[in-house]
């Protein structure tokens, strides 16, 4: 048996931000102290390589950048630039500034004692909180100083490493949907710019506070201009001297709250014209997803004017398939669970095995049509329309044959990148689901029959006997000619084995189940 069975033309699958070719990101997000010492850098970058990741997203913290006002420390970013290099690692630095988590907990002590100089936001009791305010004209310039700072040292030592760089870190109000110091006052006292004219929905002049009053959605949509020109002009900063793409990450709205429950102004879905107003710069907003709903999440921030980058999510034993799923559905620039350094093996793994799947598919044209899969126990089912190929994809657990699927507990998430290679042909790669395939004239003719696990109906009732009787079944099957487990190198697809038979169920179905991660080439035919 020919070991090649088929060759296909291998192009780069990088994309292009902002002039830079970048890489399918197979990243990890280090916790957040995991690089405050040369001996933790040392530790961790290189265990992050036997996870599978080709990019490491690393803090850059400003208060040991600059632990002395105008002295600039750069010990341990050259280190995670000497382990990277080592390693054959990427890295993604994030500016952890005047902000992290909204709070300014990363700045500098000198910077933080300082309120006079650098000015605090305060709720509108004028209690002050533990955020600088972006209206502080001198707060953005010892933000900016030390960014400035750090970007002409990447330049000058790491430009071969660092693919990317984080503005800031998760942005946003809390407490309060909008700063109410005197700076801020009189800055909402001020005029709509005519930028916004457009998004804010108005033809003339009016000042913010005129306009919006203190609804807390209007405050909200003040700040997140705000926000967005203190990070346009960062952008601006960074221009100077490198062309690499800049991003900002956002914590998500989420669970019913309102603005100042959660971080209010921050980049969200819903404010994307006021933060694209503001800091035209930037390569993309990206999501942060803890939260449950992946695919709506990433749904909001996969748009035509924002590429979809998850440089943060929950990291779990769901994680891999998630990022199939980004991968196939979206065409995503990147995934990245949070504090990959201190997870377990156990959530790890599935991490590893999903990554080694994605290596694999973007040595493939980019230009092949795809889809992502993902389910759990209330999604369970996709149906995908490709022409006249209907294709029924389900949850590996809506076949009865694993004990798990019933026993009470909750089922794992299975997920794929789904790939069309020719009308008659696909590839499947993931893990925990089954696909079946038929003509859009079968699906219809079948589609209030039900089947049993073996494949056979259950039951028919004598309205459907009679109803078949009176509309015979006309047209073409399409049927399953084989099913082979495969994987990837830049000479093609190479032949592992071939699963007819019992493992496609009789040519009903491809299957991959919930405890393997595999590539299956598909290759169909009508009768």
């Amino acid at each position: 048996m020919k070991r090649i069975l088929l060759f296909i033309t291998i192009l780069s699958a990088s994309i292009s931000l902002q002039g830079q070719q970048l890489p399918f990101i197979l990243g990890g997000e280090l916790s957040n102290s995991a690089v405050t010492s040369v001996e933790d850098i040392d530790e961790v970058i290189p265990r992050m390589k036997t996870l599978g990741l080709n990019t490491v997203l690393v803090p850059a913290y400003w208060e040991f950048i600059e632990p002395e006002e105008g002295r600039f420390d750069f010990t341990l970013i050259d280190r995670t630039i000497q382990r990277a290099k080592e390693n054959d690692l990427k890295i993604v630095f994030l500016w952890f500034g005047a902000w992290k988590n909204s709070m300014s907990c990363y700045a500098p002590l000198w910077f933080k004692r300082d309120t006079k100089r650098f000015p605090r936001a305060c709720r509108a009791d004028g209690k002050p909180l533990e955020i600088a305010s972006c209206f502080s004209e001198n707060v953005f310039q010892a933000d900016n100083k030390a960014f400035e700072a750090l970007v002409k040292h990447i330049v000058a030592t790491g430009n071969d490493v660092v693919s990317m760089l984080q503005v800031e870190n998760e942005i946003g109000m809390l407490e309060a949907a909008r700063d109410h110091s005197p700076l801020a006052e009189k800055a909402y006292d001020s005029p709509i710019p005519t930028i916004l004219y457009q998004t804010v929905g108005i033809s003339k002049p009016t000042t913010w506070r005129q306009h919006f009053g203190n609804d807390i959605y209007g405050e909200e949509k003040f700040m997140a201009y705000h926000y967005a020109k203190y990070v346009g002009r960062l952008c601006e900063t960074a221009r100077r001297h490198t062309q690499m793409p800049l991003y900002v990450n956002a914590a998500m709205n989420s669970r019913g709250r309102k603005p100042g429950q959660y971080p209010s102004a921050g980049p969200l879905a819903h404010l994307i014209d006021y933060w694209h107003a503001g800091a035209p710069q930037l390569a993309m907003l990206a999501p942060d997803i803890y939260d449950s709903g992946f695919k709506g999440w990433a749904d909001q921030y996969a748009l035509p004017n924002n590429r979809l980058f998850i440089p943060e999510t929950r990291c779990c034993e769901n994680s891999g398939v998630r990022a199939l799923y980004a991968y196939g559905e979206h065409h995503a620039l990147g995934f990245s669970p949070f504090a990959i350094d201190q997870a377990s093996s156990k959530e790890t793994h599935n991490i590893t095995e999903a990554y080694a799947l994605l290596r694999q598919l973007t040595t493939l044209s980019p230009q092949l049509t795809s889809w992502g899969l993902l389910f759990d126990q209330q999604d369970k089912e996709r149906i995908i329309k490709d022409g006249d190929n209907v294709l029924t994809c389900r949850h590996f657990y809506t076949l009865p044959w694993d004990a798990r699927a019933t026993d009470g507990s909750t089922w794992p998430e299975g997920g794929a990148t789904l790939l069309k290679l020719a009308d008659d042909e696909y590839l499947l790669a993931g893990s925990g689901v089954v696909v079946s395939f038929a003509t859009a004239d079968e699906k219809a003719h079948d589609e209030n029959r039900v089947l049993g696990e073996d494949g056979f109906v259950i039951s028919s009732s004598k309205d459907e006997v009679t109803k078949a009787k009176s509309a015979p079944f006309k047209g073409k099957r399409l049927g399953i000619g084989f099913v082979d487990e495969v994987y990837i190198t830049e000479k093609g697809l190479q032949y592992v084995r071939r699963n007819n038979g019992d493992q496609d169920h009789q040519g009903r179905h491809a299957r991959i189940s919930c405890d393997d991660f595999k590539i299956l080439h598909i290759k169909l035919y009508q009768f």
